[in-house]
Order: structure tokens, then C-alpha cells, then sequence
């Protein structure tokens, strides 16, 4: 039988045709496609840069309803609406997407962390830590870890706080002993059985030798179980150490110093550190030392250091101990005092956040370690 080949000189040209004709239709519809999705990305975006978020929603919510597989405008939109406070919508825009099974994996965890982060803002902890879990053996570990580590300092779980960060240190994600150093302080404090939060303490001191809290707060400990010259020893090492502490420990120093017999050693700390801090604390301290060992003329210690120092604490302190009209010195102690009391707070060199006495975790801003030792009249 002869094959008739006529028909395939006839086919191929209606074939090719054909097939011009789709691709055409095609690239009409991508034309399209292009012209409206980017148009209300980029006005979102434009919105975005103007601060009015409000039109930015709108605009990506056009965009992902015109293409709805879009997952970068789900990103776009699900930030958006965790960042206006609307932390179910959030929710809601991440999980969906962690539903979708066309994501790359890279997306399926970015997804996962912004869902938990969604959680984070809207105070849902339990949750936030369910949904960071998973991350941490994937790229995005070293972010899950630092989120569960600011979870658990909200929650104050200083035990699990401590074991995070000692992950991240392994991790090389920075240096986090001085944080681990706090947490283990935080655990001493509420630790009923003295021995034990002593080794915390220790434990705390060895983690980060340079840190003043912890040896402050173990010499608190020892002074309250009577061994007071260990309890010295820990504040002349921390003197020695950390000089810029010296404000935060000369008041303990004075103290103990005639408890142990170390008046002269401790009094020469404590005037070496005046000379160079010209702290007001350190030279208090030094009066209340001096006045314990038969000084009579410490006081006028306040009018040396108000020559160098218009200093109103010192003015204050120095008028409680002066020759005045019985009946005026309370009214005019009692206007110093109101108006040196803002000058006697910390404040916070993160936040501003100021407070009479000195903390190591700013109340404001959570920032460790941000209270300069010194209080604002002498920063």
C-alpha cells in the first residue's frame, strides 16, 4: 500500500499556524497578567515607602487575589498585618501557606518562623515556642534560637534561657556568657537552699569572671550566713577586676571592713577609686569608713569635692551635718532633699528608663547590663 504524503504538506503549515496562534494567545494573557500584578505590587509598595499601610494592605491584597500563588505577596501582606497589630489576620496568611504543598522548602520554614513570630507579638508564648521547635535543626536555627531565647526571658525561664544561650555559643552565634552569667543569678535569687544558690553563684562567677553581679550577690549571701571575710574577699577581688563597679560596692565595703579588721586596706581601695571615679558613693563610703575609725572631720570631705563638683547630693549632704537655726535646717533639708531625689537614679543607657535603685535587666527595654554603675547627677 503507497503512503499518501500529500496530506503532510498540508497539515504542517495549518500545525504551524495553530501553534503561532496559541503562543500568541498565551503572551497576550502573560501581558496581562504582568500589567495588572505588578501594577498593584508596586502601588502597595509605594504605599508601603508613604507609611500608609492601610493602602498597602489593600493594594498586595488585590495583588495575591490576582494571583493567589504568589507566596512572596502572602509574605508581603501576613508582615504587613502582624506589623498594624492584626495578629489573627497574620495567622491566618502563614498558615495558609504553610498548607500549600507547592512551596519550596526554604519558603515552607520562612513561613513556619514568621507564624511564630506572629505569635511573639500577639503574646501567645506557648505557641510561639511550638512553632520555633521545628526550626532548629533547618537554615534558619540560628534566628529560632535567639526568638525562643527572648521568649524565655519574658517568661522568665531562666533554666531553659540558660541552655539556649549556651547553644548559641556552641553555634558561634555570638558571645552570650555574660547573659548566662544573669540567668544563673536570676535562679540563685528565687532558690530557697542557700548552699545551692551559692553554687549557682559560682557557677555564675565562672561562667563570666568579670562580671560584677554575680560576685555582689554571693557576698550578699555569705554576709548573711556570717562569713564575712569571704564575703570581703569577693568585693575587694570584684574592686580589683572591675573598677568601674566601685560605686555599686563601697557602701557593702565600708560596712564590712570593720567587721573583718580590714579598715586601712579597704579605706586605700576605696580613696585610690575616688581619685579616679570621683564618685560621690565611693566617697561616702570613705566618710561612713572614717567616721567608724574615730575621724571627726570626715564630713568636710563633701566641701572638697564640691570645689571640683557643684554636686546638689553633696551640698545636701554636707548642710545635714551644718550649724543652722534648729528651726530653719528641716525646711531647707527638706527642699534639698526634693530636688537632689531625680539626681540619685539610674538610668538606663538603652532606653532612658530611670529608677532609684540600680538594675541589671532595664525593666523598659530588657536590655542587659545597661544601667551605668553611676547615678545621672554624675554621668
Amino acid at each position: 500500500m503507497d503512503l499518501d504524503i500529500s496530506w503532510i504538506f498540508f497539515g504542517l503549515p495549518v500545525a504551524f499556524a495553530l501553534g503561532w496562534l496559541a503562543s500568541r494567545f498565551d503572551l497576550r494573557q502573560l501581558r496581562l497578567e504582568n500589567r495588572s500584578n505588578p501594577k498593584a505590587y508596586f502601588k502597595g509598595l509605594n504605599h508601603l515607602l508613604n507609611e500608609q499601610q492601610d493602602q498597602a494592605i489593600d493594594a498586595f491584597i488585590e495583588a495575591v487575589q490576582r494571583d493567589p500563588d504568589t507566596s512572596e505577596l502572602h509574605f508581603a501582606l501576613g508582615n504587613l498585618f502582624r506589623r498594624r497589630g492584626e495578629f489573627e489576620r497574620a495567622v491566618r496568611v502563614h498558615q495558609h501557606l504553610l498548607e500549600r504543598a507547592d512551596i519550596s522548602q526554604s519558603d515552607r520554614e520562612r513561613a513556619q518562623y514568621d507564624l511564630a513570630m506572629d505569635f511573639v507579638k500577639a503574646g501567645i508564648l506557648d505557641r510561639a515556642e511550638a512553632a520555633l521547635r521545628p526550626l532548629l535543626n533547618t537554615a534558619l536555627s540560628a534566628q529560632a534560637l535567639l526568638a525562643l531565647l527572648s521568649i524565655y526571658e519574658r517568661s522568665r525561664d531562666w533554666q531553659q534561657a540558660a541552655d539556649i544561650s549556651l547553644q548559641l555559643d556552641q553555634a558561634g552565634q555570638g558571645q552570650f556568657a555574660v547573659r548566662r552569667s544573669h540567668y544563673l543569678c536570676e535562679l540563685a535569687q528565687v532558690q530557697a537552699d542557700k548552699d545551692k544558690a551559692i553554687a549557682l553563684l559560682e557557677q555564675a562567677i565562672g561562667t563570666a569572671p568579670m562580671s560584677a553581679r554575680p560576685r555582689i550577690a554571693l557576698a550578699r549571701l555569705l554576709e548573711q550566713q556570717q562569713r564575712l571575710d569571704k564575703a570581703c574577699d569577693q568585693l575587694q577581688e570584684l574592686a580589683l577586676l572591675a573598677p568601674n563597679t566601685m560605686p555599686l560596692i563601697a557602701e557593702s565595703l565600708a560596712r564590712l571592713a570593720p567587721l573583718v579588721s580590714r579598715q586601712i586596706s579597704v579605706l586605700t581601695l576605696l580613696q585610690d577609686s575616688y581619685h579616679q571615679l570621683q564618685s560621690l558613693d565611693v566617697l561616702s563610703a570613705i566618710i561612713s569608713l572614717q567616721t567608724d575609725m574615730g575621724e571627726k572631720h570626715g564630713r568636710e570631705l563633701y566641701a572638697v569635692h564640691l570645689d571640683k563638683h557643684p554636686s546638689l547630693i553633696a551640698a545636701t549632704r554636707l548642710l545635714s551635718d551644718a550649724t543652722l537655726d534648729p528651726a530653719q535646717q528641716p525646711q531647707l533639708l527638706r527642699a534639698l532633699e526634693h530636688a537632689a531625689k531625680p539626681l540619685r537614679r539610674y538610668r538606663c543607657a538603652a532606653c532612658g528608663f530611670e529608677a532609684l535603685q540600680h538594675f541589671w535587666h532595664c525593666p523598659g527595654c530588657q536590655a542587659w547590663d545597661s544601667y551605668p554603675p553611676r547615678r545621672i547627677e554624675e554621668l
